[in-house]
């Protein structure tokens, strides 16, 4: 028997998912507040990416949706929606929650309330942070892991791209105005659409055992475009809980774009590239006095996502922890918040963990 999957938001995620799961030979549900964008999904979008629309979809008006017997729930919507349809889909009792990237926006609301309801429910929850179950980073994690560069003494991603590929792709959008991406405090900006770097860092943070960010310095530039206010580069210097130390950078300026993973050892370095050709992502090893050395890792935009729900799947099935773990969203998420008091205070500030994924748990270093 398939999984059925109801995804709520026929946009350029929602599309993704759904072309995803019908790889996969689910049962689609795609539902939006808006029937305009139902048919622009299934007239043009859809269509134009995958060469033909799909009829074993269903479409409908979030109030005409299905409600019950559902595997999984997945919620493409702009983040400020993302924490609430999150918990009124914990009252359909799926098996699993999916919510794009940013888990939230940076005031944090909810945050805390849904890692809880989940929980209680026994309902596993992730964010759609793909990068880290690519196989291009774990491709890179292996040969890190290895000893081949020695120990990992530093870490430093970019995400630097300018963000006309977003509106080619979104071409009923005029600007950054007309969305979540021009407003930093819905979870746009930079710091939250490009929010893959620092999830990144963090996810490799975890893997080398270095634990999760304890201090923040990071200065931010801030963008009016008429209505519109977003940082158009963040950037992170980062200290965990065991001292070790690095570097994050975003931006939505960057052309051509600039999405890299350095992972410095004592002896050597490996990079991972994203989207270093058209066929895909690549991996460097370079060790002193040797050649360097590439490995490509072939792959299409649609490749992340079916990643990404193979991998959602067989964790709720296997019952494994997963770094799209809801936690680890949220904690990539009080770290976005925790650069924008860092730039607003002028000051470094302190992850006080204990206090849960709430803004209270941003502390000025003294």
């Amino acid at each position: 028997m398939s999984n059925r999957i109801k995804i709520y938001g026929a946009g350029s995620i929602g599309n993704h998912l759904a072309q995803a799961s019908r790889t996969l030979g689910w049962e689609v549900t795609v539902c939006d507040l808006d029937g305009a964008a139902l048919k622009r999904m299934q007239g043009e979008i859809y269509p134009s990416r995958y060469g033909a629309w799909d009829p074993a979809i269903r479409l409908c008006l979030n109030g005409d949706a299905p409600r019950g017997g559902f595997d999984l729930i997945a919620i493409g919507t702009p983040p400020e929606h993302h924490l609430a349809l999150a918990l009124d889909a914990l009252k359909e009792a799926p098996r699993a929650i999916l919510a794009e990237k940013p888990a939230c926006p940076p005031h944090m609301n909810h945050a805390a309330e849904l890692l809880a309801a989940a929980k209680a429910a026994g309902v596993r929850a992730f964010v759609g942070y793909d990068h880290v179950v690519g196989r291009a980073a774990a491709l890179a994690t292996g040969i890190a892991r290895s000893g081949e560069i020695g120990e990992v003494v530093a870490l430093d991603v970019e995400f630097r791209e300018h963000w006309e590929g977003i509106f080619r792709a979104h071409p009923w959008l005029s600007g950054p105005q007309d969305t979540y991406l021009g407003y930093w405090e819905r979870g746009g900006g930079a710091s939250g659409e490009h929010s893959h770097a620092l999830n990144l860092w963090q996810h490799f943070a975890h893997v080398f055992g270095f634990g999760r960010v304890l201090e923040v310095e990071a200065m931010a530039t801030y963008v009016r475009e008429g209505a519109a206010i977003f940082d158009s580069i963040m950037s992170w210097n980062l200290r965990t809980e065991s001292g070790f130390q690095g570097r994050v950078v975003q931006d939505v300026l960057t052309r051509p774009s600039r999405k890299r993973c350095r992972i410095q050892g004592s002896r050597g370095t490996v990079e991972w590239v994203a989207n270093h050709t058209p066929e895909g992502d690549a991996v460097f090893v370079r060790l002193p006095g040797a050649p360097e050395r590439e490995v490509k890792v072939a792959k299409k935009r649609p490749d992340d996502f079916i990643e990404e729900l193979t991998h959602v799947w067989a964790s709720v099935t296997s019952g494994t922890d997963s770094p799209l773990g809801l936690e680890r969203g949220l904690d990539t998420a009080l770290v976005v918040a925790a650069g924008h008091e860092s730039e607003r205070l002028k000051t470094r500030v302190r992850m006080d963990w204990s206090a849960g994924h709430k803004r209270e748990a941003i502390v000025p270093c003294r």
